[in-house]
């Protein structure tokens, strides 16, 4: 049985407790305050200890503090020697991150877990194979009313998501080309834009949508694949001119949670196994990627 520690038992760090302890993992939680000290007792830490210097021997560490405290953090983790899986994103600033990357040396780990959705391995699955033809390109939608985050604006919390499912299903990121932002009483709370030409990838993240939408679409020569929904169980896949009369083929996969796949992956590696995605070096050239669209949209 594997060693872990879980630093912040918040709203999304509850829930990595409960799939660490489900993949069999004595967990310590590090936890000040007095929701989250209650979270961790309650979701079964092993122990639940105030801060990084009464933590003790661990085999690996899983960090789900607010994004702004991210680099603080890592760097109190490193000095252990384990692997450490950061939640996305790894900090708000590109040139940070590729220091932690470089400092890490190989053991730092970024929690990009649609990576880890079935449904977005099947699109990638249909790109590498051009079942559908070679790729065009590659639409993500993601509109959703509010975000439930204040350190940071929504673009560094939800555009890695979408950034990281490019990565995916492409292989690779193509270069920015063109970006607008939303904004509202000076912060930005959306963001539209472009990477790329021969695949061109665009992204479309709005914060002000009354509507919630998770939508991917791979766009080949002779067809399309769509994941409509983040919760859906089957790709849309359709072939030639779309038709009313000839509905798309529903192509099932597995609904499996990705969180419970990805920190899988990480324990895995922590018991000897393959390392998980995404390296922090890969997770810098989305942050960068990022960068440059926030760049192009008039954004600091």
């Amino acid at each position: 049985m594997s060693d872990v520690a879980l630093v912040g038992c918040g709203r999304w760090g509850r829930h990595i407790l409960r799939d660490l302890r489900l993949l069999g993992c004595r967990v310590t939680v590090v936890a000040r305050s007095p929701e989250s000290v209650t979270a961790a007792r309650d979701g079964g830490a092993e122990r639940v200890v105030a801060d990084l210097a009464t933590l003790g021997a661990v085999d690996g560490a899983v960090v789900a503090t607010p994004t702004a405290t991210h680099a603080e953090v890592v760097r109190a983790l490193l000095p252990l020697g384990v692997p450490v899986f950061c939640e996305k994103p790894l900090c708000p600033d590109a040139a940070e991150a590729r220091a932690l990357a470089e400092a890490a040396a190989g053991r730092l780990f970024v929690m990009d877990k649609w990576r880890y959705h079935h449904g977005v391995e099947a699109l990638a699955a249909l790109a590498r194979d051009e079942e559908l033809g070679p790729v065009q390109g590659l639409v993500t939608i993601r509109e959703q009313w509010g975000s439930p985050h204040t350190d940071v604006d929504t673009l560094w919390i939800h555009l890695p998501h979408d950034l990281a499912i490019g990565l995916e299903v492409l292989g690779t990121l193509p270069q920015v080309r063109d970006a607008v932002a939303e904004r509202w009483g000076g912060r930005a709370i959306g963001l539209h834009g472009t990477l790329g030409d021969a695949p061109w990838m665009t992204v479309s993240h709005s914060a002000a949508a009354t509507a919630h939408r998770r939508v991917v679409r791979l766009v080949c020569a002779d067809g399309t694949a769509t994941l409509a929904d983040s919760h859906d169980d089957a790709l849309l896949v359709a072939r030639g001119m779309p038709l009313r009369e000839k509905p798309p083929e529903r192509r099932p996969f597995d609904p499996e949670w990705p969180l419970v796949r990805e920190l899988r992956a990480f324990v895995d590696h922590v018991r000897g196994g393959p390392p998980p995605r995404t390296a922090a070096t890969e997770h810098v050239v989305i942050l960068e990627r990022l960068t440059a669209l926030r760049a192009l949209a008039g954004l600091g």
